[in-house]
């Protein structure tokens, strides 16, 4: 009994053991488990602060001459003579053609006529109210003197006398204000001849065809004895030549809708030109302020001085706008932002370190960063990577992303 006893004594304390170390196996690896369980993901954030951002836009531009026309005539006639040809420099004023109108001229002739026929008038106008007055002079002092001997010797001066020397008295006078009313007539009939013979004066000047400004012909459109129609009576009447200003060019650029609103006269463009392997700056003029409906962009034009004439209207050119936005901004890292969906979207780490997922509205965005107008505030840490692994309200262990930091030192230097 004793021996029995002794042999099954060892085997149960090994069972009792083994037993335990499977227990406390189990145990360990429940606390194993637990512990893995406990551990919050890490989120990689940045946290949104104000900056000031500035955005590059590279465009393609056109050369345009800064004024250009096409010259009509304003009276209808035949070419007497064409002075100039394509490519010709002309001066501002300087005559390039010139037209044969030959009832123009007679126009021109007939008024001349009627203002020496004035002019004659008036002459003769005031030869008559010269002689009427002469004549009301004698006639008046006449009846005074008969007047005066009459009140001095009453009845010895007859009252039909008397009458009638007051009688030839008034109409003296009366013949003076007529003369001098015919006189203001024929002045007034002078003013309408001089502006008769200064309309058709006028009209003569326009068969001289002149540059309205200094630039060089780029068309010629008739020759010597072309019949020409009048530009103000005849809508499909031909120009005669076409003139470009090229001394200055305007290069004209479409700016797309999204960065339109940035864009300010001042603002600094650097030039390309391909064709001639050529780097200018220039800064934009003007703009349309307002975008076309069919290409949904706005006309900038920047003015370009082309005095030796080395640019040519029609060439294209690269043209990089540095586009600013005035005051801070708020922003973030532009990977942080979702623009997937209809509305851009931020994964954002709250104070309990859980995400929300947080609608925003989104401005000018740069190569690094983008513009939060509204749905964020400043401080907050919002997600910079792996969005889609984050659900919201998850509970996360929010982290600084250095590559998100690093990029955005670099925007800001930039935009800076």
């Amino acid at each position: 009994m004793n021996i029995v006893s002794s042999v099954r004594r060892p085997a149960f304390g090994r069972i009792t053991l083994l037993w335990c170390n499977l227990i406390a196996l189990c145990g360990c690896n429940h606390a194993v488990q637990q512990s893995a369980g406990s551990t919050n993901p890490i989120a990689p954030v940045v946290a949104a602060s104000r900056a000031t951002l500035a955005n590059t836009l590279t465009v393609a531009g056109e050369f345009i001459p800064y004024q250009e026309v096409e010259l009509h005539a304003k009276v209808a006639g035949y070419i007497r003579s064409i002075h100039v040809d394509i490519g010709d420099k002309v001066k501002q004023g300087e005559v390039l053609a010139v037209l044969d109108v030959p009832e123009l001229q007679a126009q021109v002739q007939g008024a001349q006529a009627g203002v020496q026929q004035s002019q004659a008038e008036i002459v003769r106008a005031t030869n008559e109210v010269t002689r009427d007055e002469a004549n009301y002079v004698a006639l008046h002092a006449a009846a005074m003197r008969l007047q005066q001997a009459s009140d001095a010797r009453p009845g010895l001066i007859a009252q039909q006398e008397l009458d009638d020397a007051h009688a030839k008295d008034e109409a003296a006078a009366a013949q003076v204000d007529a003369a001098k009313s015919a006189l203001s007539a024929m002045q007034q009939q002078l003013g309408v001849s001089q502006a008769q013979k200064q309309q058709v004066s006028t009209m003569e000047d326009y068969s001289r065809i002149v540059a309205p400004f200094t630039g060089v012909v780029t068309w010629r459109y008739a020759d010597t004895g072309a019949l020409i129609q009048a530009g103000t009576s005849n809508a499909a009447s031909a120009p005669v030549v076409k003139v470009a200003q090229t001394s200055t060019l305007r290069l004209r650029l479409p700016v797309p809708e999204a960065v339109a609103p940035f864009v300010r006269d001042g603002d600094v463009a650097t030039i390309r030109i391909d064709a001639l392997g050529r780097t200018i700056t220039g800064k934009v003029t003007r703009s349309t302020d307002e975008l076309d409906m069919s290409t949904r962009s706005m006309q900038v034009e920047v003015d370009v001085p082309n005095a030796d004439g080395s640019l040519t209207p029609g060439m294209y050119a690269q043209v990089t706008l540095n586009v600013h936005r005035a005051g801070d901004a708020l922003v973030v890292p532009i990977q942080a932002v979702d623009t997937s969906g209809q509305q851009p979207v931020l994964l954002v780490v709250n104070a309990q370190s859980r995400v929300e997922r947080r609608a925003v509205q989104t401005g000018i965005a740069t190569a690094n960063r983008i513009e939060v107008l509204s749905g964020l505030h400043e401080g907050e840490q919002v997600i910079v990577a792996n969005q889609a692994s984050f659900q919201p309200g998850e509970l996360v262990t929010p982290k600084k992303s250095v590559m998100a930091a690093a990029g955005a030192t670099v925007d800001t230097a930039e935009g800076q």
